[in-house]
């Protein structure tokens, strides 16, 4: 399997290195919130998954520079869709509301599989989502597959006579290389906007998801460009716009996920309608002083085991069951790497491989142990 893809509040913020299950469910170490129950979670897998779905090839044609950015964006475009859905809300008073979200997707073959982000389409009410072509045909999506985890969404629309875009090779970047984004930026229709590659292999952290391997661009990114292409002057994707530094006085700081990290998560959505992660299962936050404090802890960093709501410190049945670990321990090592934060320790479970035997070091009361843990499949979305 291929590498896949902090500020504690007091009450308790929680970062799970469980992926949900019946009696079990929380969330990824960066991923957002389960699912209210008005929302509509994954029941079993799409009708829509294909088990021998691949990329669509391009004959090993070499891709040629087109000769200025109209004609990338005329190329592109055609395959560039705008996506909206319902989804559940609570006002400050708890009250529930109806909202509905804007987003960009790209659509990646002719049978209709469109690449967008999973926040675009999250909690999103049963068949709520639509996808709007760039003919201004309007069609009812389905739902493919989901992952938190990269914040990537595969979805469905029964049409014809599509034009796709085909994934160009993300490795192949540098810095300085012209690019567009093109997307429904702020809702208001499909748009391009021209930028540069101004860094590469960057990891940042949005509203608790830490997002790795993503191409820093000029061009912007607005609110409703999520989920829309980042395109080279070849017209191939080469990212998947997800987030935009908002900072007050920072700009020019746009990000897409590199389409050579999307392709495995994208195959898996489609052939699957999950992606496979191992699993430790632990519910886990980040040590602090004042965590440490609270829990009288003898150390002031690592990856503190403590229960959530719905979420128990260790899951029953797990790795971490079977290892010994138990609620209080704080993780301070992984294999050859020191943990100092919950999210350390979801990266370092993530790197490996489903059945790979790994070292654990902790503290217990004020003793420093070690035991090891096979890791295993994540349980099912909708198990």
């Amino acid at each position: 399997m291929p590498k896949k893809i902090e500020y504690i509040l007091t009450a308790l913020v929680l970062v799970s290195l469980i992926l949900g299950s019946s009696g079990c469910f929380t969330s990824l170490p960066w991923a957002p919130s389960p699912s209210s129950p008005t929302s509509s979670p994954p029941s079993s897998p799409s009708e829509h998954t294909n088990p021998n779905w691949t990329f669509p090839s391009r004959n090993n044609q070499p891709a040629t520079l087109l000769p200025s950015i109209a004609d990338v964006i005329e190329q592109v475009m055609p395959s560039v869709v705008s996506v909206t859905s319902e989804m559940v809300a609570y006002d400050f008073f708890h009250q529930e509301y109806t909202r509905t979200a804007a987003g960009s997707g790209v659509i990646i073959d002719d049978e209709g599989y469109i690449v967008t982000n999973n926040h675009v389409v999250e909690n999103a009410k049963s068949g709520s989502v639509e996808v709007k072509l760039a003919n201004d045909k309007t069609f009812p999506a389905t739902i493919v597959g989901t992952d938190a985890l990269t914040d990537l969404a595969v979805l469905k629309i029964e049409a014809t006579s599509l034009s796709c875009a085909h994934l160009g090779d993300s490795d192949l970047l540098a810095v300085g290389n012209w690019v567009v984004a093109i997307g429904n930026a702020l809702g208001e229709g499909i748009s391009a906007a021209e930028g540069i590659v101004s860094r590469l292999n960057v990891s940042i952290t949005v509203q608790g998801t830490t997002l790795s391997g993503l191409i820093q661009t000029t061009a912007p990114i607005n609110p409703g460009n999520s989920g829309g292409p980042l395109v080279n002057m070849a017209g191939e994707v080469i990212g998947i716009t997800s987030a935009k530094m908002t900072t007050v006085g920072v700009e020019g700081m746009g990000y897409a996920i590199s389409t050579n990290g999307t392709k495995p998560i994208i195959k898996e959505l489609i052939n699957k309608g999950h992606v496979d992660y191992p699993w430790l299962g632990v519910t886990t936050t980040t040590v602090t002083p004042s965590v440490a404090a609270r829990y009288n802890l003898s150390v002031d960093r690592g990856a503190l085991i403590i229960e959530a709501p719905n979420s128990p410190a260790v899951c029953p049945n797990s790795p971490a069951e079977a290892a010994g670990l138990r609620e209080g321990d704080v993780i301070i090592g992984f294999n050859d790497k020191e943990i100092d934060t919950n999210i350390a320790l979801g990266q370092a479970v993530i790197n490996c491989n489903i059945g790979d035997e790994v070292e654990i070091t902790f503290i217990r009361s004020k003793d420093t142990r070690t035991t090891t843990a096979v890791l295993k499949q994540s349980p099912l979305p909708w198990s």
